[in-house]
């Protein structure tokens, strides 16, 4: 009896190590799998997006945050060279035909398909409503005409040698048109949809962006699960986040702060050389600045070199063109070049009937272009030695933009140009008659006729011609003073490999975990 009753023990025990071993509970030996990490890559900007429709902004810092979320027909890689992208072929037909071929099997971020429709929507409405800031890079086109669901032409009013570059920036990211004719305009705004490879989810304004990835992005999985685009206009504090971990790239660090990142383990600071030039917009119709030799004066107050030294320790140079070498049709003789002559300013002063000094409002922004404050101080300093007594008024971004908008500076400012679409045809087409409010009221029938021919040669060997005569021409008549063309600073994480790109955008997809 008593071995009876310990076999039974015994086959209770095993029974139950048994079960044990075939339920779902874990044992002592089995742990719960971790849930894999999620892959977030966070980046400082100074400012936040003006907008999150691509219709509605010309900033290159909105432009290379939303490049993520829109999709272009083209893009241009980091050598300015034309690649597909939404269009997977196109072909010049004639001088006012571009037939595009359309990739098959993309869906918008709520499910839609794209297709030839999207594509004039999208055109159409950037084209044709002069509401948006970006309405005048594209009014050049007159129709888009579909094909078939895949292919589309694009029509322009006349020769537009330029077309790929329009197509390849944020005024021409592709839209959904079956959801704004169901949820509208303003709905879109609230719920922002794309093609790329990064999906809308969070803008709390002046804090922080957040994007999260399309998994049926049509070129593939994204690297990131979340993006996260912190706004942190102090630059003490983006160089803080990025030692202490905040952030992973922080954009615009000042010179000074570099050596700090480079000494600190687990971070460096990574120097290249940008498209954008920082000059003055100069009045040409109104106030002393209408004499051509105020405004020479004034050119020739500016120590530019001494500026890129002392401010930017090196991170600018001096320049008397806003066409910097890497973009077409840059004017070589006036780059890396500066006339400061303070002598000659006084001179030219005097000749203008100022010998007893004269008196000018100087305008700029603080932090929306790197230590743009400072320089405008030292300028106002600068111009001040030779006589003229400067108001320096500082503005926050958005006042700017508002006395910028409605035109309203009382003399000069600042302004900075990243030309975006990589010729000078948009650059200096705010300088022609037609277009010449809040670009210092410039009037030259010899440069609209020089403009107009220029703009729509298709040949870019005179092109070419035509863009450097303009821009010997603003070098002498001095609507635009450029001061120089900047070299950005990045700080950036020891975990990430990141390669700046001169035109700023922040391809995500070309950012990588180590």
């Amino acid at each position: 009896m008593k071995k009876w009753m310990k076999l039974q023990l015994v086959i209770i025990l095993a029974l139950s190590l048994i079960a044990a071993g075939c339920s779902g509970k874990p044992t002592v030996e089995n742990t719960a799998e971790e849930k894999p990490k999620e892959k977030a890559l966070t980046i400082g900007l100074t400012k936040d997006v003006s907008s999150f429709d691509p219709h509605a902004s010309l900033n290159t810092l909105t432009g290379s945050v939303l490049v993520n979320t829109f999709d272009y027909l083209v893009v241009k890689d980091r050598d300015g060279k034309f690649k597909p992208n939404l269009a997977e072929s196109w072909e010049n037909i004639d001088d006012t035909t571009w037939r595009f071929k359309l990739r098959q099997g993309v869906k918008f971020h709520n499910g839609d398909p794209f297709t030839a429709k999207d594509v004039k929507f999208s055109l159409e409405r950037i084209s044709r409503e002069k509401k948006f800031t970006n309405y005048r890079n594209y009014k050049q086109i007159k129709e888009v005409k579909i094909i078939d669901e895949h292919t589309v032409d694009i029509i322009t009013d006349g020769p537009d040698p330029i077309l790929l570059n329009r197509i390849s920036r944020i005024g021409a990211g592709m839209l959904p048109s079956k959801y704004f004719q169901e949820k509208g305009e303003e709905e879109f705004a609230k719920n922002p949809v794309g093609t790329g490879p990064y999906k809308y989810q969070e803008w709390l304004r002046d804090d922080r962006i957040v994007l999260a990835k399309n998994p049926d992005y049509w070129a593939g999985a994204p690297k990131w699960d979340k993006v996260v685009f912190r706004v942190i206009p102090e630059e003490s504090t983006r160089t803080a986040e990025l030692m202490t971990g905040g952030i992973d790239i922080a954009l615009d660090v000042p010179p000074s702060d570099v050596k700090r990142i480079e000494e600190k383990e687990g971070t460096h600071a990574v120097q290249a050389l940008i498209k954008r030039v920082l000059y003055w917009v100069v009045p040409t119709d109104k106030g002393p600045t209408k004499d051509p030799n105020v405004r020479e004066a004034i050119d020739l107050a500016i120590d530019e070199k001494a500026i890129a030294e002392s401010i930017y320790q090196g991170g600018a140079i001096p320049t008397r063109t806003i066409t910097p070498p890497d973009s077409f049709a840059s004017e070589s003789s006036l780059y890396n070049q500066s006339l400061y002559d303070p002598a000659r300013a006084k001179e030219l002063l005097k000749q203008a009937g100022y010998e007893n000094g004269l008196e000018l409002t100087v305008s700029s922004a603080n932090a929306r272009y790197l230590k743009d404050k400072e320089v405008a101080e030292i300028v106002a300093a600068m111009i001040g030695e030779v006589g003229i007594k400067v108001n320096l008024e500082i503005l926050e971004n958005s006042k700017f933009d508002e006395k910028k908008d409605a035109d309203t500076f009382d003399g000069l400012y600042m302004n900075g140009i990243s030309s975006s679409l990589n010729d000078p045809a948009s650059d200096y087409g705010a300088l022609t008659s037609a277009n010449s409010k809040g670009s210092s009221g410039y009037s030259n029938p010899e440069f609209d006729k020089i403009y107009s021919q220029a703009a729509t040669d298709m040949n870019p060997t005179s092109r070419e011609e035509g863009f450097k005569k303009l821009q010997q021409m603003v070098a002498q008549d001095r609507p635009y003073i450029p001061l120089f063309q900047l070299k950005s600073n990045y700080g950036i994480s020891d975990k990430i490999i990141f390669e700046p790109r001169v035109d700023e955008m922040l391809y995500v997809e070309e950012i990588k975990m180590k």
